[in-house]
């Protein structure tokens, strides 16, 4: 039976729907499934929108290279406001500790030529209005870092691709694959049956569960993690701030918050006791432990109103990498699964070198560097990312 399709990309949110635009934009017809109500309807609307190269993995500092480029030239390139804010990030250092742990990343981030380097307090006071003096020592600042609006985004990638000729197909799920020996062929549904020689799983945090029906066992293990937003106020921060100091009250590890190009705040933090599984309710402790972070930091942030809270999963790996490239031991299958709460900033860097690969057979990136994310990969490996 001839393929109705060239690819088929299996969810549309922060990677799978950039992945079909790029692979639409390569001239392939493509097919994008997903079992919610619209793009961008799974973690993508749960993200920060922050988008940073400041990593010390290379994989991802070059592909969040590429998601910058993307972000940035977005308007441009088609004509729709994403919210892109370049204010770039911020990480000041209170401690000796936490300055060794920043100027020892420098090296690495440079020779991957990332825009970065440590400033001084004086400048951390320029950089970051009404900064907390006491005990900052400085801290490392990337320029060339921004925000995005994770909504418009998801919006504007799936409309530029279904222009591309890309079909979208909500509200149904993938409940099985095609095969043809070891080959990918197609997928099934419950509704019907999709055949394409190509076939991409970015499936969040159910990666696991998809891959499973393939007849891989690839690990995503997801936790969830709270965010919040305040009204709007006048601008006066560039700048996400990414606070790495362990919280004074022994329920955090680090803090992270920035003014959007509305001029809300949004703000997260990673528990120092994760919360394993799906369940997305809203804690009662969230609040109060954010609030105490972000005005330790900038004492002015204690006048915001807090509009909303939500919570939303991070796709783990026992790792801490993401997991991109050709299935093992599957033809026609690649997976782009497991971003560790980084989705959105990888995505558009994600998509491109995936759509190079599965159409002309190598990456744009260099392959070394691009393969430290391999699917073949020894899974079950130590974590290595410095900076989450």
């Amino acid at each position: 039976m001839r393929p109705e399709f060239d690819a088929i990309v299996i969810g549309a949110g922060s990677v799978g729907n950039p992945t079909a635009y790029y692979l639409a934009h390569e001239g392939l017809k493509v097919l994008v499934l997903d079992e919610l109500a619209s793009a961008g309807q799974g973690q993508n609307k749960a993200a920060i929108g922050g988008v940073r190269a400041t990593h010390s993995d290379p994989a991802k500092i070059k592909l969040c290279q590429m998601s910058l480029d993307a972000f940035g030239h977005w308007r441009e390139a088609t004509g729709t406001d994403i919210g892109w804010k370049q204010g770039g990030y911020c990480f000041p250092a209170f401690d000796e500790k936490v300055e060794r742990t920043l100027r020892g990343l420098l090296p690495t981030q440079k020779s991957y030529h990332l825009n970065i380097d440590w400033v001084s307090e004086e400048e951390m006071h320029r950089i970051v209005p009404g900064i907390n003096p006491v005990g900052l020592r400085g801290g490392t600042f990337s320029p060339e870092d921004g925000q995005v609006s994770p909504l418009l985004a998801a919006q504007s990638f799936s409309n530029e691709a279904v222009k591309l000729r890309a079909v979208y197909r909500y509200r149904e799920k993938v409940t099985g694959f095609l095969r043809d020996g070891s080959a990918i062929v197609g997928v099934r549904t419950e509704l019907g049956e999709y055949r394409a020689p190509l076939v991409v799983i970015a499936s969040g945090a159910h990666g696991t569960e998809v891959c499973k029906m393939a007849g891989l066992d690839i690990p995503v293990l997801p936790d969830s993690h709270e965010a919040g937003i305040s009204a709007p106020v006048q601008p006066f921060l560039g700048p996400l701030v990414v606070d790495i100091r362990p919280g004074s009250e022994g329920k955090t590890v680090n803090c992270y918050f920035g003014q959007n190009s509305e001029g809300q705040i949004i703000f997260c933090y990673t528990p120092k006791t994760l919360f394993p599984g799906e369940n997305r309710t809203s804690t009662s402790e969230f609040m109060p432990i954010a609030a105490a972070r972000m005005v330790a930091i900038i004492r002015r942030l204690k006048n915001l109103t807090s509009r909303r809270v939500w919570r939303g999963l991070y796709p783990m790996t026992p790792d801490g990498s993401p997991i991109v490239g050709k299935a093992p031991g599957v033809d026609g299958l690649f997976l782009a699964v497991g971003m560790c709460g980084q989705g959105f900033m990888l995505g558009p860097g994600v998509g491109m070198n995936l759509a190079a690969l599965m159409v002309h057979g190598r990456p744009l990136i260099d392959p070394e560097v691009f393969g430290l994310l391999s699917p073949s990969r020894d899974l079950h490996g130590g974590k290595k990312e410095a900076l989450k």
